[in-house]
């Protein structure tokens, strides 16, 4: 089993910064592709970063691009999503997610997921 906990969130002024940290129960994390997805209200769930056990592999949603940045420590079992340059549109829920399909962006290709954390960005 794979627990996920997400943290880091809260309220920010638009043009600050954010770092949301995901610490992940079991034995396997280093083996796990690891993403985050956000979920503004009324508005469906999307991918925002993920990355390979090895940190090799990256990849972002083009709005992330230049402004957050995805990284895990295996051993801590922790990833991270450093934020900048944050806006009022990424205000949302940030959930972190564990999947074992490489390069998975798609929510169905994710099998464990975390509880949240709510990021609030004020213009």
């Amino acid at each position: 089993q794979v627990q996920l906990v997400e943290s880091g969130g809260g309220l920010v002024q638009a043009g600050g910064s954010r770092r949301l940290s995901c610490a992940v129960s079991g034995r396997t994390f280093s083996s796990y592709y690891m993403g985050w997805f956000r979920q503004a209200p009324g508005k469906e769930r999307e991918f925002v970063a993920a990355i390979s056990w090895n940190s090799g592999r990256k990849a972002y949603v083009d709005s992330a691009k230049g402004r957050f940045t995805i990284s895990r420590e295996n051993a801590e079992n922790t990833v991270y999503l450093q934020m900048i340059s944050l806006k009022p549109e990424d205000t949302a829920v940030y959930y972190c997610a564990a999947s074992r399909v490489v390069g998975a962006s798609r929510i169905y290709e994710y099998d464990y997921w975390g509880q949240g954390t709510q990021v609030t960005v004020s213009s």
